[in-house]
């Protein structure tokens, strides 16, 4: 009986450690720098996306882009009625992390993505282009 509980303890720690070693899946699209972004812009047909919440885009956003908030219960709905799976998506949120969230939801749904990594904040900070 004890080695029986020996062995089942052994077997689950080495999967534990199994799980730890493999790889983190990585993601589907890229994060650009402020300076990637804006240029990744420049190209024709992108599709640009704040996917913050209405008050944070009122407050100031760059200039073309769409408001579909990802926090939203409707996001994917949204999504599927207001962008085109044949041209880029370009996401961005005030720090980077809901955007990579949405960023996420668009591959899925087979969108190609870039995402602005360090988000708006950044993007103000580095005195890029925003419009309120």
């Amino acid at each position: 009986m004890i080695k029986t509980l020996y062995f089942m303890f052994f077997v689950c720690i080495a999967l534990i450690g199994l799980m730890a070693c493999t790889p983190k899946q990585q993601d589907k699209f890229k994060n650009l720098s402020a300076d990637e972004f804006e240029d990744y812009l420049q190209k024709d047909s992108i599709q640009l996306v704040d996917v913050r919440t209405v008050a944070e885009y009122t407050e100031g956003h760059i200039p073309g882009s769409l408001n579909i908030n990802v926090l939203d219960e409707q996001f994917a709905a949204n999504v599927d009625e207001l962008l085109d799976k044949n041209h880029s998506v370009a996401v961005y949120c005030k720090s980077g992390r809901r955007s990579r969230n949405a960023a996420r939801i668009l591959t899925k749904k087979g969108f190609h993505v870039v995402n602005l990594d360090k988000g708006f904040e950044n993007w103000k900070e580095l005195d890029k282009p925003i419009e309120k």
